[in-house]
This record gives structure tokens, C-alpha cells and sequence, in this order.
């Protein structure tokens, strides 16, 4: 599992890197340029993204900005570092899902979010291998996991369902009757001499 920082090259960002990788997750190093961090982030599918914003502030917001849109990392966990406090509310209006902290936080997240990762992906192993174990298992013609049921008499089979019946066709529609033709008077007849 990784974590994507993104930070502008700086000399204190390797010792900032290095004190999140202490927590147990793969730091991935990326700067916040367009379109490095997008593809970086497509690439690596990370479970969390933590920003830095002690350098070009607006920069970093309009990244975190995106990546909070975007189809790939919209549902990717957001944490925000050193944000201007002239910028606080600018930011909480545009990302209310992220999360401001500080580096210790940020660490001790990481810490947790890896200890869950690492937890879902052994739970996602056993169900694998129990559900290849229950394949093999059907094509072998026996049951995995769970007792033989004992040996009884079968029933004897349902009798088979009568076809459905159809339906009488309907009864022909009625001709006007001769009477009635007889009674009008003719139009246009000749008449007899």
C-alpha cells in the first residue's frame, strides 16, 4: 500500500518523507505539476493522499482541488499539511472532505489506514482460497466445510404439469341483418314501366 505526498522539491522534504515512511507505509514523492501528479496517482492507486502546502499555497489548492474530482482519487482519503491560516476557510469552502494536519497526525493515520489495509487484503486472501477450495471441491463431487448429509429415500418426482389450457377463440363478429337492408328504401333504383 502507498501514500502519494506531493511537495515541491525543497530541502527539508526528504526529512519530512522520511519521517512518514516511519509508519509503516510506502511514501510515493511526487510534486504538485500537472500532470506528474495525476498520472503518478493513476499509476500507483494510493490509499491516502497527503498535500503540503508550505509552498505555493494556491498551487497546492488547486491540485488537491482535482484530485478530490477526479474519477481515479475521489474517494482517496485527503490530508492537507501547513495550510496558510489566510487560506483556512478558502480551502475548507472548496475541500470540505479533507482533513487538516499535522505531520505526527498525518503518521500516526498512515499507521492506522496501513494496519486496516493490511487487514482487508489477508481477509480478501482467505475468501479467495476458501472459494478456490469449494471449486475444487464441486468439481471433485464432494462438500467442503460442512458435514455429508445422511442417506435418506428420495421422493418419488413430482408428476409433470398439464399444458396450459387455450382459450376458445372469440366468436365472429356479427353482419348487419338482411332485414335491415330489405326495409331501407333504395337509393337511385330504376323505376319499373
Amino acid at each position: 500500500m502507498s501514500v502519494l505526498y506531493l511537495h515541491f522539491e525543497t530541502p527539508e522534504r526528504d526529512a519530512r518523507v522520511h519521517k512518514l515512511s516511519k509508519s509503516g507505509a510506502r511514501v510515493v514523492v511526487a510534486e504538485p505539476r500537472w500532470p506528474g501528479f495525476h498520472e503518478v496517482a493513476k499509476k500507483e492507486k494510493p490509499f491516502a493522499i497527503a498535500i503540503d502546502f508550505s509552498l505555493a499555497p494556491s498551487h497546492s489548492l488547486e491540485t488537491a482541488d482535482y484530485l478530490a474530482k477526479a474519477k481515479e482519487t475521489k474517494e482517496t482519503p485527503l490530508y492537507l499539511l501547513r495550510v496558510p491560516t489566510d487560506r483556512l476557510d478558502i480551502v475548507k469552502k472548496r475541500l470540505p472532505q479533507a482533513l487538516f494536519v499535522t505531520e505526527p497526525e498525518l503518521s500516526g493515520k498512515l499507521a492506522e489506514l496501513e494496519r486496516l489495509a493490511v487487514e482487508k487484503a489477508r481477509q480478501k486472501k482467505e475468501a479467495a482460497a476458501e472459494a478456490r477450495k469449494i471449486a475444487r471441491a464441486k468439481a471433485a463431487g464432494t462438500t467442503v466445510g460442512k458435514p455429508a448429509p445422511p442417506a435418506t429415500a428420495k421422493k418419488p418426482a413430482a408428476p409433470p404439469k398439464p399444458p396450459p389450457r387455450k382459450k376458445p377463440a372469440p366468436a365472429p363478429k356479427k353482419k348487419p341483418s338482411a332485414r335491415k337492408a330489405a326495409a331501407r328504401p333504395a337509393k337511385h333504383q330504376k323505376k319499373k314501366k
